[in-house]
């Protein structure tokens, strides 16, 4: 069986925390073959850790390296753009972290050198791969939720002023919660209803010093009719943060707890009327038979999903789930909303 050899650019983070263990290394079509830091002292224990022999400190030595098929970044926001491009041009595929890039230029640069190259692409937006998310999808596409009107997602943590965090620095990271946090309950969103025509937004530095926002609060008009709410905020304590998702239909809701994040875990449940009921038996106040389930579908770990996808998509030769396209839309979903707020008023989203 023909294996994938991962290239990681950017091994701390995120990439250490749960994408390298949790994701390339169980993943029985992968191989993680090098790591890339620009800290010596962070990319030689990184390889340690995970037996790696080869390790470098600057990404092109990387790209040169024949045994890498493909590459994860997971670098600060404003690096994706050159990195991106850089790998494309070496042949090879692509997991990029998210945000894609910092403006829709540079989203467009990267997918256009992807195409050029014959490389494959994919953004990391894994929540679209939690079992819950979709066992909720497979219940909307079926019809169970009747026709969809609103639909919430919720994602929260702790995150004070820190000297030099480059998520706190709106270069860097191109905006704070929305950004970090925001384009996922985004994603997620139009993953269930489909694409967005209208955005309203607040993004607003409530508590925190720094110079993106620490809360934001952002409202959807999706094409065939829903609403959607995503609020995020780096202000309240991750005790207390439930990163919810809620869906609600002419049929019922579809509630998970604990999903939204980098958990593979949570919980579902789902509150569906049984039958349709007319206006006669609502006039003569009959109750609405209601069926309330916490469904248990079998957990899958969200990080080894989306490395699986992308490799597959490499030996098949076809398209991943989270496509270079699908994280553009996001991205101009998440400046029309800093747009919003900045002005005060609703943007519409072009194509």
């Amino acid at each position: 069986m023909k294996e994938i050899g991962w290239g990681v650019i950017g091994c701390g983070g995120i990439a250490d925390r749960r994408t390298i263990p949790e994701g390339i290394i169980p993943s029985k079509r992968s191989r993680l073959v090098a790591v890339m830091s620009p800290h010596e002292d962070k990319v030689k224990r990184i390889a340690r850790k995970y037996g790696v022999k080869k390790y470098y400190t600057k990404e092109d030595d990387l790209l040169r390296d024949p045994e890498v098929d493909a590459v994860y970044i997971a670098t600060p926001n404003h690096l994706h753009h050159r990195q991106a491009i850089a790998a494309a041009e070496s042949g090879k595929h692509i997991l990029c972290e998210k945000p894609l890039a910092l403006t829709i230029k540079e989203c467009e640069e990267i997918i256009s050198a992807c195409r050029r190259n014959g490389v494959k692409l994919a953004v990391g937006f894994m929540m679209r791969f939690h079992s819950c998310h979709r066992e909720a999808l497979r219940l909307i596409r079926e019809g169970s939720l009747g026709k969809p009107v609103l639909g919430r997602a919720q994602l929260t943590t702790w995150y004070p002023d820190i000297p030099g965090a480059w998520r706190q620095d709106p270069a860097l990271g191109g905006g704070g919660c929305l950004m970090d946090m925001g384009i996922h309950c985004i994603d997620l969103l139009r993953m269930f209803f489909g694409e967005v025509t209208e955005v309203s937004a607040f993004a607003e530095t409530l508590v925190f010093g720094y110079p993106v926002e620490d809360s934001s609060l952002v409202t959807l008009k999706f094409g065939d009719g829903p609403y959607g709410v995503v609020d995020n905020f780096f202000n309240i304590p991750d005790a207390a943060a439930q990163n919810r998702l809620e869906l609600y239909g002419t049929r019922g809701a579809i509630l998970a707890d604990g999903t939204i994040g980098q958990e593979s875990k949570g919980r579902l449940k789902v509150y569906l009327q049984e039958e349709e009921r007319g206006y006669d038996a609502v006039q003569r106040r009959e109750a609405l038979g209601v069926q309330i389930k916490e469904l248990t579908p079998t957990p899958i770990n969200i990080y080894q999903a989306e490395i699986d996808d992308l490799v597959r998509c490499i030996l098949e030769d076809s398209e991943p789930v989270n496509t270079g396209e699908e994280a553009l839309k996001d991205q101009k979903i998440v400046l029309a909303a800093y747009e919003s707020s900045r002005k005060g008023v609703k943007i519409k989203i072009r194509d």
